[in-house]
């Protein structure tokens, strides 16, 4: 929906503007996080922008729980450990030295929590307890019962409150201030006022989340995980990389669709944290099927294994009258049930079942985006000034990530980033003059221009449009002639965009132009990055190439041609270090069986 180019010569509408050091796009741990770090580091004008209310973000519906080798359970779990995993989980296509900084970070950020008022689940002798998750060789997922995101981001935000630190609340981001080689701010709206905005930052990090709502059937609510920080980022001259790569959580729910009380559930997640508590899965038939596809691992094995096992069910037959299949705790006890899975088990209970006594249907959901922004070892991306972290940045989760590593990921970026943001900025700086004549004017004269237009096409059905699309020849299993198909079948949809029926800049329909935009770039990014990905590696399975491609253990980059269009190119990944390899070497690996 960029229509600068267009809207060149339009009167451009008044706007506010605001001076700041930092713009923080995104309220939600990473966002969060950063803005702590960037003030406790002597940076006083720091500036978070949410789209939504204060405290409300998908952080909060991240449940499982946050990994860190603690060792609360296992002494013999270590950061070098928790990293040969994270990249046996990404089939190394993960940066060794952004998951090393993760690994290697988490367990201060974790007693950082702790410390800081998070309401962790605790052992009997007081310690952070921590589960099994998904492909984990020991317990090291740390947890507040299921609604661990939640606890975590009520902690981040209240000690964003005790630092006095600046948030606006229902503001969306529509543009950044960038020459392709500097970032000098952001153009933007206040969505209960219709007010235009325009900041002035010194630094503008990213911390927008990912793109998995450009699927029907995801985790993440409609009007999030849109694909805006990449779409932004790309937009402004960053690379985009590793896009090709979304996870498919193997447990979503699944509902009759045609029941309105359930049919609002349809996709959401149903935590890994349910099968590292002991969940088994059943086909229609009975049959405990991952014992066919994984009998070591059974139900704990990498996400992409656990979702591709479940499809296959469907696809021969097996599945329920619903589309799944089942997942079952009632092997546990109702009181055992309640306490480490409380969201779980109300959620349920609210919609007439009970946990306890009868198993619930799962089939697989778009749930994460492995791919993302390029950045470096800081978070910056190619364009200075601009950084990326959490989801709407690439690198840490190689071709799948491992459950549990998400959040982990937000809190020890944001600490990082933060440090380089703090050590370099000074000031808001300035915005060139031919960057406000070039981009300012002509993208608010074009956001003017489409409030209050009477086009041919509904801007939901399009987004609905885009998302079956997405689903059918982006899905689970991929190749080329349907990601062909899929590619012309966006362009038409992008055509019939330039012409849709859009309300005031206060209405819904006017976010989900916006959001019709960035899911354009963000799609396309996905159906490039499969399409020139010619092996099935991880979360990436193609039909037509089922195998590992030794030469394609590297990084799919996709950067903006001069005249439009994406320009893609590989790039190697590094080697990990020498304590990592030596884990790696070693062999650790989950027994699942100790869970039985």
């Amino acid at each position: 929906m960029d229509r600068d180019e267009a809207a060149s010569d339009l009167q451009a509408p008044e706007y506010e503007r605001v001076d700041v050091s930092v713009l923080v796009v995104g309220a939600g741990a990473a966002g969060a996080r950063a803005a702590i770090e960037l003030t406790q580091r002597g940076v006083d004008d720091v500036l978070v922008l949410g789209k939504r209310g204060h405290g409300d973000a998908h952080t909060t519906w991240a449940r499982g729980g946050i990994n860190g080798a603690l060792g609360t359970h296992d002494p013999e779990d270590s950061l070098a450990i928790h990293a040969a995993d994270t990249l046996n989980e990404g089939h190394f296509l993960n940066d060794p030295e952004k998951v090393e900084t993760v690994t290697e970070q988490m367990p201060d950020r974790l007693r950082e929590l702790d410390e800081w008022g998070m309401a962790f689940s605790r052992t009997e002798d007081g310690e952070i307890d921590q589960r099994f998750f998904g492909a984990q060789s020991f317990r090291r997922t740390a947890f507040a019962g299921d609604h661990t995101g939640e606890s975590m981001l009520d902690t981040l935000v209240e000690k964003a409150q005790s630092l006095e630190i600046p948030y606006r609340e229902n503001v969306m981001i529509t543009k950044l201030l960038s020459d392709g080689e500097a970032c000098y701010g952001a153009v933007g709206f206040d969505m209960d006022t219709g007010e235009f905005l325009v900041f002035n930052a010194g630094a503008v990090v990213l911390a927008a989340g990912g793109h998995a709502a450009i699927y029907n059937r995801h985790t993440s609510r409609d009007d999030e995980n849109n694909g805006d920080g990449a779409a932004l980022a790309y937009d402004a001259g960053a690379t985009l990389m590793d896009m090709e790569f979304v996870q498919f959580h193997p447990t979503g729910m699944a509902v009759d669709e045609d029941d309105p009380e359930w049919e609002p559930w349809s996709g959401r997640l149903v935590t890994e944290a349910v099968r590292g508590e002991g969940g088994r899965l059943y086909n229609a038939d009975g049959e405990r099927f991952m014992e066919r596809y994984s009998p070591d691992q059974m139900e704990l094995d990498a996400r992409d294994v656990v979702a591709r096992a479940i499809a296959q069910e469907i696809a021969e037959g097996r599945g329920t009258e619903n589309g799944g299949v089942y997942l079952d705790l009632s092997h546990r006890e109702a009181e055992f049930i309640e306490t480490r899975l409380p969201r779980m088990y109300g959620r349920f209970a609210d919609l007439g079942v009970d946990m306890a006594e009868e198993p619930v249907e799962v089939a697989p959901t778009a749930h994460y985006g492995m791919g993302g922004v390029r950045v470096d070892e800081h978070g910056e991306t190619g364009v200075d000034g601009l950084f990326a972290i959490g989801e709407t940045m690439a690198g840490v989760h190689g071709a799948n990530r491992l459950g549990g590593n998400s959040l982990a990921e937000t809190v020890a970026y944001g600490v990082v980033a933060g440090e380089r943001v703090a050590e370099r900025v000074d000031g808001p700086g300035v915005i060139p003059g031919e960057v406000h004549e070039g981009t300012v004017r002509p993208h608010l004269g074009g956001l003017a221009a489409i409030a209050d237009t009477d086009g041919a096409h509904e801007v939901e059905s399009l987004l609905a449009e885009l998302r079956d699309l997405l689903w059918e020849h982006a899905g689970i299993l991929r190749d080329e002639a349907s990601l062909r198909a899929g590619l012309d079948g966006l362009g038409d949809i992008g055509r019939r965009a330039g012409d849709i029926d859009v309300g005031g800049v206060t209405s819904r329909s006017f976010e989900f132009a916006v959001d019709l935009g960035f899911m354009l770039t963000a799609a396309e990014a996905v159906l490039r990055g499969a399409l020139e990905r010619t092996e099935s590696r991880g979360a990436h399975y193609r039909t037509d190439h089922p195998d590992i491609d030794p030469e394609l253990q590297c990084s799919i980059c996709l950067d903006g041609a001069d005249i439009g269009g994406m320009l893609s190119r590989t790039e190697p990944v590094g080697a990990p270090s020498e304590a990592v390899q030596a884990a790696l070497d070693e062999g650790h690996e989950l027994d699942y069986h100790q869970l039985e």
